[in-house]
Parts: C-alpha cells; sequence; structure tokens
C-alpha cells in the first residue's frame, strides 16, 4: 500500500523537487495520498485538459458542434515542441483544435479555443459546473520568449490549474461525470509525450494523460489503469525546468510507486 513516506523517499531518490503529488484509487474505497496538492506551480500544458472539457459543455449544450471550423489566424501562432499542422488561413474544426491541443500539446489550437469559448467563460464553467475553483484560464500559451501578443491579458494574473485540481478533473473524467468524458479518455489515451511517468509503466498498464513543460516546470498526470486491473489517478507536479535530464527523474518515481500499487 502506498503511503505519504513512500512518496517523499522515492521522490528524494529520483530527484523530484518542490513536489506537487496526489494519487487516489479508483476501483476501491482508499484514502488519497498528497503531497502538497495545492502548491502554487504554474500548470503549463496541464490547463488543457479543463480547456478542453469547457468545451465539450459547450458542445453538449449544443452551442457549438464538433464539425464548427475557426480560421486559424496569425495573432495565435507560436512555437511547439511538435511542428503544428494548423497554419494561418486553415479552418480547423473543433474537433481537431481538441484532438491537438490534448494528444501533441499544440499551443495553436490552445490559443484558439480561448479565442472559440472566452478565458472568462471557461473559467467559469470549469469552477461553477465541475468544482475546479482553483482552475483559471487567463493567459494564451507561448511555446518560446518572446511571449505571445495577448491583448486581453491584464498583465498580472497566470493560468493556474493545481495538481489538487487536476486531480480531481481526471477523477470525474474515470468515472463519466463530465461530458464527453469516454472521448476525453480515449484523446488522452493517445498521448504523444510518454517521456515521463510512462517510462516506467508496465507493458499492460495504460495510461491516459497530460504532460506540461516550461523552463520553470515540469508535470505529468491523468488516469492509471494497470496490468493487475486497478485504476488511479496520479498527478505529479514539479517544480523543476523541464529538460530531458529532469524529465528522466519521472521514471524511477514511478517504478518505485508502481511496486506498491
Amino acid at each position: 500500500m502506498l503511503t505519504t513516506d513512500i512518496v517523499l523517499q522515492a521522490a528524494g531518490q529520483a530527484g523530484l523537487e518542490a513536489l506537487s503529488f496526489v494519487l487516489k484509487r479508483l476501483d476501491r474505497e482508499e484514502g488519497a495520498v498528497s503531497v502538497d496538492p495545492d502548491r502554487a506551480l504554474y500548470p503549463a500544458s496541464m490547463l488543457k485538459t479543463p480547456l478542453a472539457l469547457a468545451v465539450y459543455s459547450l458542445v453538449q449544450a449544443g452551442e457549438f458542434r464538433l464539425t464548427d471550423a475557426f480560421e486559424v489566424t496569425q495573432a495565435n501562432m507560436t512555437v511547439n515542441d511538435k511542428p503544428s499542422p494548423l497554419v494561418p488561413g486553415y479552418r480547423a474544426p473543433l474537433g481537431e483544435l481538441i484532438e491537438l491541443m490534448i494528444t501533441r500539446s499544440d499551443n495553436v489550437a490552445t490559443n484558439m479555443l480561448y479565442d472559440v469559448v472566452g478565458r472568462g467563460r471557461a473559467t467559469e464553467i470549469v469552477q461553477r459546473e465541475f468544482g475546479l475553483k482553483n482552475t483559471a484560464f487567463r493567459r494564451k500559451l507561448s511555446g518560446s520568449l518572446p511571449l505571445i501578443d495577448d491583448p486581453e491579458w491584464d498583465g498580472t494574473h497566470r493560468n493556474t490549474h493545481p495538481a489538487s485540481d487536476a486531480a480531481a478533473l481526471y477523477e470525474l473524467i474515470a468515472r463519466d461525470r463530465v461530458p464527453f468524458a469516454r472521448a476525453l479518455r480515449e484523446t488522452l489515451d493517445r498521448q504523444e509525450w510518454n517521456n515521463k511517468l510512462s517510462g516506467a509503466l508496465l507493458p499492460a498498464d495504460r495510461f491516459a494523460h497530460k504532460t506540461g513543460d516550461t523552463d520553470e516546470v515540469t508535470h505529468d498526470g491523468g488516469i492509471l489503469y494497470t496490468a493487475e486491473g486497478a485504476s488511479y489517478v496520479i498527478v505529479v507536479y514539479t517544480g523543476m525546468e523541464s529538460t530531458d535530464e529532469n524529465n528522466a527523474r519521472f521514471a524511477p518515481f514511478m517504478r518505485a510507486l508502481r511496486a506498491s500499487l
């Protein structure tokens, strides 16, 4: 059985610093194990999962269809870790934008969805309807410096989505308590970035997840289905720069935890 002491020891041995952590078993009643789950760390691309939920909520309400197309503009262009297929003038269906935002962590798709939904409205949806009280969409995403020009940003407040909210959201998705929960799970399962926690999972494990990376944080989290038939929510945030060396620390950390699951 996993304990806080095991988590802290594993983090220390792996060299994970400024840890914010939540793990909860879903297939049977067990208390969550957490370490500083509300720690104020920048969420980076972990924010994209609640944004997808806000979009799906409006689709379910009939305001949008997944086939509705929106034009890519130069104003939303920024760098991505993988080249974006989105180019100015292309009209991207809403479903494609969600897919790119989650599976490839596409920043252009994310910025377009900020415009489609509206950052204030997206914040209201996830806070009021789904209880993510500490999640807020405030600034469009930039893949590198200089930051993308964002006239609607107030110049002060950053995006927020702590590990505690991320864990709560993944539990809602796993338990079919949000619109398009199955679609969200399947999209998270197609994640193309698997260089962190995924590196220590067993071949028959499945991890439907999202990562987050900047020059000040590196994160990973999602829904873990183990080879033994158990299911968990696990979220790992750190206040460490996303580098190959730091990202490689997630695998030995996960390997130590996996032995206790």
